[in-house]
């Protein structure tokens, strides 16, 4: 049947009991189906890590600069990592960029969300923000 009219039997779902199948033109079928996932793919939003790095004794305008720029990230909708790298005997000190870390969070309070408190891995402490959900 599918040869005369000059088109395929195509397995639409092969786990159904019993098999569905179509007669239509194989080609033209895969084609719609590309374009389907083409156009799922580009409705997509990717989130993307921004990373922030702080210091420990960082001054109050560059504080103010790396939160607006922190800011700015969370609008546009990615996620960002606050990071403070500890030298030396800062790593004595680390309650100091817990404090930081915590006063980073509350700066960006309305706009962002603490993902994942701030946590010290090996000389580093790091803070997960995302953007609110707006209402």
């Amino acid at each position: 049947m599918a040869q005369a009219l000059d088109l395929d039997l195509v397995k639409v779902a092969p786990q159904a009991k019993p098999p569905v199948c179509k007669i239509l033109d194989y080609g033209k079928y895969r084609f719609e189906m590309q374009k389907k996932e083409k156009e799922a793919k580009k409705n997509q939003k990717v989130i993307e890590l921004k990373e922030i790095r702080l210091s420990l004794n960082i001054d109050t305008n560059d504080f103010n600069t790396k939160v607006n720029q922190a800011a700015k990230f969370l609008q546009q909708g990615h996620k960002v990592k606050v990071s403070i790298r500890f030298r030396g005997r800062e790593m004595a000190h680390t309650s100091l960029g817990i404090d930081v870390e915590q006063r980073f969070a509350q700066a960006l309070e309305g706009k962002a969300v603490v993902d994942k408190q701030p946590k010290l891995e090996g000389r580093s402490m790091m803070m997960f923000l995302s953007p609110s959900p707006t209402k």
